[in-house]
């Protein structure tokens, strides 16, 4: 029997609760969660990126682009644990960081596509072209309104994940407890069985052994 279920819901709770904690300490959990994201998705793709790019002159675009996120990343983190991120100013940064990021990835895998002629599927092409549109759109959203409404507007779908998260895996840990449940019952009520009684076969009855003939001799 497997306690699996034990683990997600204590994922569940700490989902749900990381969730709550982003409403409490929006800013400061919005910049930190956003600049681990960004650190971990530079850090991760490094050697399997460039491993599997082709022309050099690729691996050296992606390469920057690696290091630059990595380092704005690296700021967000400074940010949010300096204390920093409730100033007006960082507060407006937020959204610029946040477009640089995305129109700086879906502008150079356009540019690997058209100029270097680098394969690709029709998923990878679409996500990027949203990059390229979410990056844009985040520059001039940044241009015309307060930073907070966008650090505001990820603190709630963040909550949001967070809790449909937990609600997923708590669901999952009661399909997993239940099961958990049956096997235990099955369990005891195979205990409480008497074992069958094996009869025991009858024991061999000795053989008379044949008397031996006497032989005389003249």
């Amino acid at each position: 029997m497997g306690y699996g279920w034990a683990l997600k819901w204590l994922l569940a709770a700490i989902l749900i609760a990381a969730g709550i904690l982003v409403k409490i300490n929006e800013v400061e959990v919005v910049y930190a969660t956003t600049g681990i994201a960004i650190v971990l998705f530079s850090l991760l793709r490094i050697y399997p990126l460039l491993k599997s790019l082709s022309k050099e002159v690729l691996r050296t675009i992606n390469l920057f682009e690696i290091v630059f996120d990595t380092i704005m990343g690296g700021l967000m983190i400074y940010v949010a644990f300096s204390g920093l991120s409730g100033d007006p100013f960082w507060q407006g940064m937020y959204a610029y960081l946040l477009a640089v990021f995305f129109y700086v990835r879906g502008f150079i895998y356009m540019v690997s596509l058209y100029f270097f002629a680098e394969r690709s599927e029709a998923l990878k092409f679409w996500f990027h072209l949203i990059c390229v549109t979410l990056g844009a759109g985040l520059f001039v959203l940044a241009l015309t309104s307060t930073g907070d409404i966008i650090l505001r507007t990820l603190g709630w779908l963040i909550l949001f994940v967070s809790v449909s998260g937990g609600l997923y895996l708590g669901y999952d840990g009661y399909g997993g407890y239940r099961l958990y449940r049956q096997q235990s019952k099955s369990l005891q009520e195979q205990k409480g069985k008497s074992a069958p009684v094996e009869k025991e076969l009858p024991k061999p009855q000795p053989q008379p052994e044949a008397e031996a003939k006497e032989t005389y001799i003249n």
